[in-house]
């Protein structure tokens, strides 16, 4: 039986699966990694602590699959979109930490190429809006704070990589500085149409092409493993897909039309749109996939803080002591008692896209509880969602039919039941649903021959439950009329500063 490893870089995690050429699981390993805040507003990660994670991870799953890393078949890497690293090719040690995909220091960068009126031209090339989310203005901040950044630059000393081509360098000794289009049409500087780096986008952010990566399809070839790096194993690297189109592509949403949201440290709806390529004034046109026959398309809408929000609930007021503790704390009370809590904390994404945005919770009283505050975080995850869906349908003139979900916050009842009543529509939940990581291993097969194609895979995909809308349309229009009041509330609040500036 051919297994493939996957590996799944998240935002505070790194997940390892091993699937087998018939989709099941046959081990798993997971480790965390510190999130790092030097500022409000600022998410950093140290490369080095991801790469610390993942061997960990990687060496758990073997362990638990009773394997040996040379018994691999090939490897598919997913991975957290639009954290940017730059590191010193000689010495293949990162410049400074990562920033993070949620990182707002570059807003007013960002507000500048707005005024200036570069916004029309950006989403044109690339399908984005101006965002301090995308890498592009991350990596001229790097150049231009890290002293001599630049210089190292321009001779052609530095990488840069989203996470999926760190951990390839990392994999390869440095050997493959490489990625894929899924990755590459996040970071403000790919011509979507053109399926390239574009040089304009490059010179308008200062980012020399020197530092980018080679482009190559989502399936083939990305590197081998360096015995030193990888457990003394040589393993083809053969699939690799940013986490939010690899859930698309773990969930079998293979035909255009069918959509899924992945409820992660943030969440993200997706779209497939096949070959056309979507427009939208408040979602992002991005790449599905490539799979050696040009690009697959889909319409996006990115929500920047939904399971960041139960770690809040963790870490930061403590009314929690694991994940697994938010529903039965939430379902201790019957609703919210029109409490709600917008989550954000690192602004607003789609639709709104409001960098200046953060938290806040209104409808406060001396009977407010802690079941309350978790029922309120909970519920953020659905109205941000449909906050999105609303957007997609009215932009793109398609109707949800139903919804595929995944990601951690998935498991919980509560949440998919609040989601069908807000969307009116069926969602369906999976048997496997880690489909980010799933994705991936599915990519690595199709590159590595062990799948000839997506037929094979057709019947992987198996329903786990559906939930159905039950609440009538007045009670579903009056919560939601509350959500959006709440949200206006949040709005615009912090201001910028000189430092954010630069």
């Amino acid at each position: 039986m051919r297994t493939i490893m996957t590996i799944d870089a998240g935002t505070t995690g790194v997940t390892a699966l091993l699937v087998d050429e018939r989709g099941g699981l046959t081990g798993r390993g997971y480790a965390e990694f510190p999130q790092h805040f030097p500022r409000p507003g600022w998410v950093e990660h140290d490369g080095e602590e991801i790469m610390a994670a993942l061997r960990t991870a990687c060496a758990a799953a073997l362990e638990d699959g009773g394997i040996e890393a040379a018994d691999l078949t090939a490897i598919g890497i997913t991975n957290q979109r639009e954290t940017t690293l730059l590191w010193d090719r000689e010495t293949g040690r990162p410049i400074h930490n990562g920033i993070v995909w949620q990182d707002r220091r570059t807003a007013g960068v960002c507000d500048r190429l707005r005024e200036a009126g570069h916004d029309a031209a950006i989403r044109d090339t690339t399908g984005l809006v101006v965002d301090a989310y995308f890498s592009g203005t991350k990596i001229a901040w790097m150049l231009d704070r890290v002293d001599g950044a630049r210089a190292m630059a321009e001779e052609g000393r530095l990488a840069f990589g989203t996470v999926d081509t760190w951990v390839i360098s990392c994999l390869t000794g440095g050997a493959s500085h490489v990625t894929e289009p899924s990755n590459a049409c996040r970071t403000m500087l790919y011509d979507i149409d053109r399926a390239d780096w574009s040089p304009r986008m490059a010179e308008l952010l200062r980012v020399p092409m020197s530092v980018l990566p080679e482009l190559r399809p989502s399936v083939g070839s990305f590197g081998t493993t360096d015995p030193d790096a990888f457990f003394g194993a040589e393993v083809p690297i053969t699939g690799v897909l940013g986490d939010q189109q690899s859930a698309l592509f773990g969930q079998g949403c293979w035909t255009p039309g069918m959509s899924k949201n992945t409820y992660g440290t943030g969440s993200f709806v997706l779209l497939n749109t096949g070959r056309e390529r979507p427009t939208s004034g408040r979602l992002l046109s991005s790449v599905a996939w490539d799979l050696g026959d040009g690009p697959c398309y889909v319409l996006e809408g990115s929500i920047f803080v939904t399971g960041a929000a139960v770690q809040w609930l963790r870490d930061g007021l403590g009314i929690i002591d694991k994940a697994s503790d938010t529903e039965p704390l939430a379902l201790s009370v019957p609703d919210t008692d029109d409490v709600y809590l917008v989550p954000a904390f690192t602004g607003l994404g789609a639709p709104h896209w409001d960098p200046y945005a953060r938290g806040t919770i209104v409808g406060l009283t001396r009977g407010t509880n802690a079941g309350h505050i978790a029922r309120a975080t909970v519920e953020a995850m659905a109205f941000q969602t449909k906050d999105v869906i609303d957007a997609m349908e009215a932009d793109s003139g398609l109707e949800l039919g139903e919804l595929r979900v995944d990601g951690g916050a998935s498991a919980m009842d509560l949440l998919c039941r609040f989601q069908a009543d807000l969307l009116g529509v069926d969602v369906l939940r999976p048997k496997v649903r880690e489909t980010t990581a799933l994705g991936a291993a599915f990519a690595a097969g199709l590159g590595a021959g062990v799948w000839e194609s997506t037929d094979e895979l057709a019947d992987v995909w198996q329903l786990d439950a559906r939930f159905s809308p039950e609440m009538d349309a007045a009670e579903r229009d009056r919560r939601y009329g509350r959500w959006r009041q709440a949200v206006a509330r949040s709005c615009a609040w912090a201001t910028d500063d000189e430092d954010n500036n630069t």
